[in-house]
């Protein structure tokens, strides 16, 4: 219905218009990935603001995340205004799902779309469950702007067959001609002025090209899922580090530097609630207050990791909120798949660096790790009297066994080690434990 109505608005356009038509072009030449979902984010808000009555996306790719790539599609099919994908050279696997999404699809001669069968980082194709979901994606998307959904799923699944067309052991690849013939584009251009001046009947208008800046990039890299996980990783050891040792130290700006990495860019791209950070220092607070100040690890200390845990994969979640509306299993599965790949990093890493500085698990705050040895001049109480052993003195009272004993003018408290000694009796200091003299007759 939407590409009906788009294609009545083209048309008015074309024949009533009196102004100058305003087409507004985000070229995707490179993979799809967070920036390029970033870039096209941006430039359908900046042809919003223009009042833009086309909105043109410039295809050459190869393909790229799924996840991003079906965002793109979203934000394309919810685009008030008319969409069209001019394809220059290649629109693969991911880029091919961008284009059905639009209202209409142009392709140069000699550029190609199709072999969406989603592949992991190696190229291997991945399990059923993954081209199942891609299958039902390229279905709907199809089926939105009015073209052949069983098309569209034979670019994912090689055993689809379409008489005529394709048998069951090849994944649907068009040409530009095939695509043509068979209803999937609306014309062949060599560039976007032929495009607008030949097919779509505009002569007079103003093109104007969302340019990348290096914002997007840098956006683009602190969201990318690799550097996330090391993210996770630097905020997990970070934490677990500081509590190891006294005072602020790198640990904890690592961990600080690492969350505001983290959460900063996910909160302005919109991704990330405010409560879903807040849940994160909350969680933070708590660990603290457990391994500090209450006695004991138990509820506090485990609610702390919890909700850490628990606020670094909301915050991959778009749009998350208390209404639990469902999610694409591939999104969830995406964010679980960073946090935990960040969490086994972090556990690797404290891991290794116990093995080669001797760290204890177990932190100094919250455990006595030192050791008071006599050697190093620790002990509770004066070894002054051992000087006496060997030293002659006089029994002051009875010895029974223990009692008095006089030596050197001083009278000391001593245990006789033989039977009673008499008081006058002359004795031998033979042993001094536990702040104690012990004495023996003596034989002088």
């Amino acid at each position: 219905m939407k590409r009906i109505l788009n294609s009545i608005l083209l048309l008015l356009i074309a024949i009533a218009s009196v102004a100058q038509t305003k087409v507004y072009v985000i070229p995707i030449d490179d993979e799809i990935n967070s920036t390029t979902w970033r870039q096209v984010r941006q430039g359908c808000n900046a042809a919003s603001q223009q009042d833009a009555d086309i909105l043109l996306i410039h295809l050459n790719t190869y393909g790229g995340a799924v996840l991003y790539a079906d965002s793109i599609r979203t934000a394309l099919l919810n685009y008030p205004r008319p969409t069209v994908a001019f394809i220059d050279n290649n629109a693969a696997s991911a880029g091919a799902l961008i284009s059905i999404a639009c209202d209409s699809i142009y392709m140069r001669q000699g550029a190609s779309i199709g072999a969406a069968t989603v592949v992991n980082e190696e190229g291997q194709q991945m399990p059923d469950k993954y081209q199942s979901y891609m299958r039902a994606t390229m279905r709907a998307t199809a089926e939105a702007n009015g073209r052949n959904p069983i098309i569209a799923e034979a670019m994912v699944d090689a055993s689809v067959e379409i008489p005529g067309l394709i048998d069951s052991t090849h994944v649907l690849t068009f040409t530009a001609s095939e695509a043509l013939k068979w209803g999937f584009s609306d014309g062949n251009a060599e560039n976007i002025d032929q495009l607008l001046r030949e097919h779509m009947s505009i002569n007079d208008y103003h093109i104007s090209t969302y340019e990348a800046t290096f914002w997007d990039y840098f956006i683009g890299f602190l969201t990318n899922p690799a550097f996330q996980a090391v993210l996770i990783m630097l905020i997990i050891g970070g934490i677990y580090f500081e509590l190891q040792s006294p005072g602020l130290g790198f640990p904890s700006a690592a961990a600080l530097i690492s969350a505001i990495l983290y959460f900063m860019p996910l909160y302005i791209e919109g991704i990330a609630e405010p409560w879903v950070i807040l849940m994160f220092v909350i969680g933070l607070i708590l660990l603290i207050l457990e391994l500090i100040v209450i006695p004991g690890f138990g509820v506090v200390g485990i609610s702390g990791i919890v909700m850490m845990l628990v606020s670094m994969f909301a915050a991959l979640l778009h749009d998350f909120n208390f209404t639990f509306d469902p999610y694409h299993s591939t999104e969830v599965m995406d964010a679980l798949m960073v946090v935990s790949i960040g969490l086994l990093l972090a556990i690797i890493a404290i891991g290794l660096c116990i093995w080669k500085l001797g760290y204890s698990f177990i932190p100094n705050k919250i455990g006595l790790s030192k050791e008071q040895k006599i050697e190093d001049g620790y002990i509770g109480v004066s070894m002054e009297p051992a000087r006496l052993i060997g030293q002659i003195g006089t029994a002051i009272t009875v010895l029974r066994p223990a009692g008095k004993v006089e030596i050197d003018g001083t009278v000391y408290d001593a245990v006789s080690l033989r039977d009673f000694i008499e008081a006058d009796s002359s004795v031998e200091v033979v042993r001094y434990e536990n702040a104690q003299i012990y004495v023996i007759p003596s034989k002088q």
